[in-house]
């Protein structure tokens, strides 16, 4: 049996999308969370000086973008047989374009504060809900792919994280006004989500998608042996490859064999694919909990102390946001080249765990104000080894645990254990979020 012509993804435009579907993921909310000084400079006009956060918007914000990330996750991975894959995806994709034309329609409109203040909290949980939904049917579409997609796919995602600090620090470095660039913020996440939108559209007409992600039926599977059906049982096979091997006659028909009793079987329900996927799922949850708790809540308010002495502007978005965001990056792609602990080896929780150790270290630089806690990494140069380190394995666990869970259930149930992982996903970043609040007052 030949190698299958078309069977892999020799111009890697579906590896392309599948990255700029991974940034679009996360780029709007980026993007929109970064404008908080925007939001806190229109809420603060008019009222007591004394009282500088008087609808708490930074809370609120949290509050209300967590929520729905939580509840629309878990909808979405026990939902999602039930609506269309187009609709989940291509749906949020314009709501969540339509929601940042209204943002940035509103810098430029004058309203009373509680309206502004109502307007936006709203548009905060539904930025969020169609994320949810969004990045939940993404990670199940692309549970469908060999692994290597789902490296690229999270690789995206810490590039949005990228760029949305490179904003940051150039508003900074040119003193851009709140309004300005809040206009920019809300822009280039419009213009993202309807790239992405582009390229979705434009996968299912891509030979090697269409091998990968359509829904064959049983009956189109087991007729012999059309070109089209001969490809789909191949691509079965090779899940978790890229091309196909030469393999003798025997040895193929019993995997052809395989494979059709496979697809003629159920798919499993929710808890029959947790039960194979429950340490990868617990593995996300503690990863993104562990770096949501002191990042960027706790970390924001590191002051420089040696290299940036006096630069506090530049700082917090270069050393904090950027340098999270490339070590982030990078720790991902290295699970392109590299996958070590395995799924099944009892080291791959162990050092999931074992990064609760970067909590008391970054707590440990020089955060301020502080009241308990003493300085102990007080130099720049210190505080960046321990952020370069947090945020490599941050990435690198996060996207093993995303792409090996896949790989622990049928291929039917790939997208299953997709959108399941995202939840628990999400279910980190809201205790992550949580504990944040308590660490807070230790410092």
């Amino acid at each position: 049996m030949k190698v299958c012509k078309g069977a892999s993804d020799r111009s890697g435009l579906v590896a392309v999308i599948f990255f700029l579907l991974g940034m679009g993921t996360l780029l709007p909310w980026n993007f929109f969370s970064t404008a908080i000084n925007y939001f806190t400079d229109r809420l603060k006009n008019g009222t007591n000086s004394t009282q500088t956060d008087t609808y708490m918007f930074g809370n609120m914000s949290v509050l209300l973008a967590q929520l729905p990330l939580l509840l629309f996750t878990l909808l979405n991975s026990f939902l999602y047989q039930h609506i269309a894959e187009k609709i989940r995806i291509a749906g949020s994709m314009v709501f969540i374009l339509l929601l940042f034309i209204l943002t940035a329609i509103l810098v430029k409109v004058k309203m009373d504060q509680d309206h502004f203040f109502s307007i936006t909290m709203a548009t905060i949980w539904f930025i969020n809900m169609f994320g949810a939904v969004l990045q939940g049917s993404l990670f199940g579409l692309v549970g469908k792919l060999p692994p290597r997609f789902s490296s690229l796919f999270m690789s995206g995602q810490a590039v949005a994280g990228i760029f949305s600090g490179i904003a940051f620090l150039l508003s900074n470095i040119f003193e851009t006004d709140s309004e300005s660039s809040a206009l920019g913020y809300f822009i280039i996440p419009s213009v993202a989500t309807l790239l992405n939108l582009c390229c979705y559209l434009v996968l299912p007409h891509l030979r090697f998608a269409q091998l990968h992600l359509e829904n064959v039926s049983t009956k189109t599977t087991l007729k012999e042996p059309s070109p089209n059906s001969s490809e789909i049982v191949k691509v079965k096979l090779n899940n978790f490859d890229d091309g196909f091997d030469d393999i003798g006659e025997t040895e193929a028909s019993k995997k052809l064999n395989e494979v059709k009793q496979d697809l003629n079987e159920e798919k499993s329900t929710v808890p029959q694919v947790f039960k194979k996927i429950w340490v990868m799922a617990l593995c996300v949850t503690c990863v993104f909990a562990v770096t949501l708790s002191v990042f960027p809540a706790i970390t924001i308010n590191t002051k420089p102390s040696g290299l940036f002495d006096g630069k506090d502007n530049i700082f917090a978005p270069l050393c904090s946001f950027i340098v999270f965001g490339v070590m982030d990056w990078i720790g991902r792609i290295l699970t392109s080249r590299l996958q070590w602990p395995s799924m099944k080896s009892h080291l791959f929780p162990f050092f999931v765990v074992l990064r609760v150790v970067f909590i008391p270290a970054l707590m440990l630089c020089n955060i301020q104000p502080r009241f308990y806690l003493p300085v102990f990494f007080n130099h720049d140069m210190a505080y960046i080894i321990i952020m370069s380190l947090f945020a490599m394995t941050s990435g690198y666990f996060a996207c093993l645990s995303m792409s090996y869970a896949p790989q622990m259930v049928r291929p039917k149930d790939a997208e299953t254990a997709g959108a399941l992982m995202t939840f628990f996903l999400a279910l980190g970043l809201s205790l992550g979020a949580t504990f944040s609040f308590g660490l807070k007052k230790i410092i």
